[in-house]
């Protein structure tokens, strides 16, 4: 049977959180343009594959503003996170155990399998 992990209510909460931004930046950098500053296109296909990007209007200050908070907030949850009192009470393989089990803690748990 799999260790349990008996994580704190703040450490969840940050590392949901932490899932939380990452996917909001993910999706609002697949939105934005290539290129955060105005660029005109090109096409290569001096290398091993062929490489085209559309004429980019770059990103409007409001964009770029929201890019750096979730950055941020990206960089201080994964901060909290890492570094959180809990880890100290585990060593070695525990450790690497529970922080794989935490990053998956917010996903429903496994039906057990009927015969």
């Amino acid at each position: 049977m799999a260790t349990t992990y008996d994580f704190p209510s703040d450490l969840r909460a940050g590392q949901e959180e932490l899932h939380q931004v990452r996917a909001e930046l993910s999706a609002l950098l697949k939105r934005l343009p290539w290129s955060v500053e105005p660029l005109d296109g090109f096409s290569d296909d001096g290398g091993w594959r062929k490489v085209e990007r559309p004429a980019s209007p770059g990103w409007s200050a409001d964009e770029q503003a929201e890019v750096e908070k979730l950055r941020r907030r990206e960089h201080e949850l994964a901060v909290f996170v890492s570094t959180h009192r809990y880890w100290s009470d585990l060593s070695g393989p525990d450790r690497v155990d529970a922080r794989s089990r935490l990053k998956h803690a917010h996903e429903a748990p496994d039906e057990p399998e009927q015969d």
